[in-house]
């Protein structure tokens, strides 16, 4: 079971100073199950675990099993939070080394950024392998997913015929409209839901996170069975109990001192993804009207002779989230060495993991001797129940404190500038007044 613990933070609150917070908490917890606040069509995340399209469901997984039989690897297409919680799942599953669920089709990741040697490197990759394609898209018209869509269909088509190809094509997309649903109704392709009422970076449970998890072997129902477990406690403990009301409160309190920076720090490297998808979850939900907590992320003990000496030591603006696993998938004994040279004899016949956790705790303590605040999130283990209830624990938390600090957790009118600019320059009509502008700027830059 998830556990949410804050002793090391405890010596940085006043007296009662979560406690003084339940009132608004309070208030919070009602609009996610009401909608009185702001985002109010979003909160489809919600009930999700409870509430699943149980056909879809099906079709998910009898389409799996087939595609387990007869492809080599899954190309899954999207940026953000249509790509992000499938990595950060998949990744937590994967042997480190092949990066890959053994016994399981390849999962591989296109569309979430533009580059061409990468793009090039995958089709080279991807020649004379049977592949299919996941393109996630609300529109369609996404640059970067839509180009890279474009690119691997043509190699798919080349590779087996355009015939074979619709029954190699899924495009998870609106239920009702947009591009890529019409152009996949044209085509004939499968196709899954992008609820109406989830936003982009909560889809993980959603047709957008399952699919690909289900074609890589990870048990999905397993999945929906824990974060529907950490919804349940949601829904009926409402009171600092709760782990997600209390890791809300603490963030906001920390956050009212001035400490502005979050870092998430695990020391499992399973989990680095699952750092990325809630760097994404936090960032996207909460940075608005110049507010909000900036998310950060370290991977120790790697980053503790690195990044280390700046959190121990740096300016005091910043507090930590701990994840800890308890337990390992398999054992490791360090082994006597009769020379003792490099005098760790003391360490013989521990278990690796045993020091990981020494090391995870000391550093805790020296951090918040240091001035730094942090707390624990501890999971039983790496299993589909653990990262569901996970992943269900910091999505209610997001929204419970995007309301304590008086922003819309559910949407991200911030990243729109970028794409318009970006439209401008590379000559998509209607931009040509914008284009104009933002190449003199360019030529001013360049003198």
């Amino acid at each position: 079971m998830l556990n949410f613990n804050y002793t090391n933070a405890a010596p940085f609150l006043a007296k009662n100073e979560l406690a003084a917070l339940q009132a608004q908490l309070q208030i919070a917890d009602k609009a996610l199950h009401d909608g009185s606040n702001l985002g109010s069509d979003f909160l489809g995340w919600v009930d999700l675990p409870t509430n699943y399209d149980q056909a879809e469901l099906d079709t998910i997984l009898q389409i799996a099993e087939r595609l387990r039989k007869e492809i080599d690897c899954l190309v899954v297409i999207g940026i953000g939070g249509s790509y992000l919680g499938a990595r950060a799942v998949h990744s937590a599953f994967a042997q480190s080394l092949t990066g890959q669920v053994k016994n399981s089709p390849e999962l591989l990741f296109a569309g979430f950024q533009l580059s061409g040697d990468y793009m090039n490197e995958l089709l080279h990759y991807l020649e004379g392998k049977r592949f299919a394609i996941n393109v996630i898209s609300k529109s369609g018209t996404t640059t970067e997913p839509a180009v890279s869509f474009r690119i691997l269909r043509s190699l798919l088509e080349k590779q087996v015929g355009a015939e074979k190809a619709r029954s190699l094509i899924f495009a998870t997309t609106d239920a009702h409209k947009g591009a890529l649903k019409q152009f996949s109704t044209d085509k004939g392709y499968q196709t899954f839901v992008v609820p109406d009422n989830v936003g982009g970076r909560f889809t993980v449970l959603t047709a957008v996170g399952l699919f690909p998890l289900a074609v890589a072997g990870i048990d999905v129902k397993k999945l929906l069975e824990g974060a529907k477990s950490m919804q349940d406690l949601c829904a009926q403990t409402k009171d600092l109990t709760n782990p997600s009301w209390a890791y809300a409160a603490l963030r906001n309190s920390l956050y009212r001192q001035g400490k502005g920076i979050e870092i998430l720090v695990n020391y499992d490297l399973r989990l680095n993804y699952f750092s990325e998808w809630w760097k994404q979850l936090f960032g996207e939900s909460e940075g608005k009207f110049k507010r909000g907590i900036f998310p950060a992320s370290v991977s120790n003990t790697t980053d503790l002779h690195s990044m280390g000496q700046f959190i121990q030591e740096g300016k005091r603006a910043m507090f930590e989230t701990v994840l800890w696993v308890n337990k390992s998938n398999s054992s490791c004994l360090i082994p006597n060495d009769p020379d003792n040279i490099d005098g760790l004899n003391f360490l013989s016949g521990k278990e690796l993991q045993e020091v990981n956790h020494k090391a995870m705790q000391g550093t805790a303590i020296a951090h918040a001797d240091g001035g730094v605040p942090n707390s624990l999130l501890t999971i039983d283990s790496i299993s589909e129940y653990d990262l569901g209830q996970m992943i269900y624990f910091f999505e209610y938390a997001v929204g419970l404190s995007g309301y304590l600090n008086a922003v819309n957790p559910f949407d991200q009118p911030g990243v729109e500038l970028y794409k318009q600019n970006m439209y401008a320059l590379i000559g998509k009509p209607g931009f040509e007044e914008r284009k104009q502008e933002l190449e003199a700027r360019l030529a001013e830059q360049a003198e």
